[in-house]
């Protein structure tokens, strides 16, 4: 009796503990670098709490005063938070769009068993290769060869024109911050949409090459509307990371957003409250209107990529 029971309890024994505590790491590694200061950057937007010279003022609490100032309007009548936002807004559009129009062209080729490309995977390696070097490494080239000194310049004068101020023309400077965060992710994005290619069953392709659809109807019936949920991700992580857009034009710009704060990004503000006030408060009510502003643009996103549900019955 006493042996059965014994085997039953060890048929019985539950392994899930293993399971989360493999797991526990990232929950622990979460709590304490993302959570935490999450929910103290909430915190520090509703309170006053900055450096004057090397008094410390704070934390007091001012409720929603930092918010008023933040959208309080300067001398010249411009509301900053609104022009950094359309600054970060402006480039990252200028570089995601060729960048997602760019990569899907390349998916679309790579993964065509019409044009059979050899050496694909060193094609794969070139194109992610951009992806591994660091945005300070390629902003620092970029700001070699536009300077008033560098290379593009000398070229321009050796063929009997002036000196083009790259860094000190608005378009010009986001064109340059666009084409470095183009460049730099553009890799990665091909990558994901070969993924979501190779993904699609291969025999609706064959049927439609049997059926005679021609490359631009099979792309557009069946590859775009299969590939959605890839694009819708590719697209939210794209804008994720465009709103948090800073060393790149940190670096072109010298951190002075020049010219004329039209390169100012909405996370370099936040880096100029933290790092020369010391101004938390300030700087965790750019980041809730950052994080407002992340969330609201990605529900529109997934909303207009949203496939429509079939109406049944005259009801949805």
């Amino acid at each position: 009796m006493s042996s059965t029971t014994a085997s039953v309890r060890r048929k019985s024994i539950s392994y899930a503990k293993w399971g989360y505590l493999f797991i526990a790491p990232f929950f622990i590694v979460y709590l304490t670098c993302s959570l935490i200061p999450l929910l103290f950057t909430f915190y520090n937007a509703f309170f006053e709490n900055y450096m004057d010279g090397l008094k410390q003022i704070g934390p007091n609490f001012v409720g929603f005063d930092n918010f008023v100032t933040l959208f309080t309007p300067k001398s010249s009548g411009t509301i900053e938070i609104f022009k950094f936002a359309g600054n970060t807004m402006i480039m990252w559009i200028m570089g995601a769009i060729p960048q997602i129009v760019f990569a899907l062209l390349l998916a679309v080729i790579f993964t065509s068993e019409r044009m059979k490309i050899k050496g694909q995977g060193f094609f794969k390696t070139v194109i992610y290769m951009p992806n591994l070097i660091m945005a300070s490494a390629f902003s620092m080239l970029f700001f070699t060869l536009f300077s008033n000194v560098g290379p593009i310049n000398q070229i321009i004068q050796a063929a009997g024109g002036q000196v083009f101020e790259f860094f000190n023309n608005v378009w010009s400077a986001r064109t340059i911050i666009a084409f470095i965060n183009f460049l730099m992710w553009f890799g990665n994005t091909t990558i994901l949409l070969m993924a979501g290619i190779m993904g699609i069953d291969q025999s609706l392709f064959e049927a439609a090459a049997i059926d005679g659809a021609k490359s631009s109807q099979v792309f557009f019936k069946i590859t775009i509307p299969l590939l959605m949920p890839i694009i819708v991700f590719v697209v939210i992580t794209a804008l994720i990371g465009g709103l948090q857009m800073f060393d790149v034009p940190q670096i072109i710009s010298s951190g002075k957003g020049t010219p004329n704060n039209t390169t100012k990004t909405l996370v370099m503000q936040l880096n100029a409250y933290i790092g020369t006030s010391k101004n938390y408060g300030m700087a965790g009510a750019v980041s809730i209107m950052l994080f407002i502003i992340t969330g609201v643009l990605s529900f529109i996103v997934f909303r207009f990529t949203e496939p429509k549900k079939e109406k049944k019955g005259g009801k949805k």
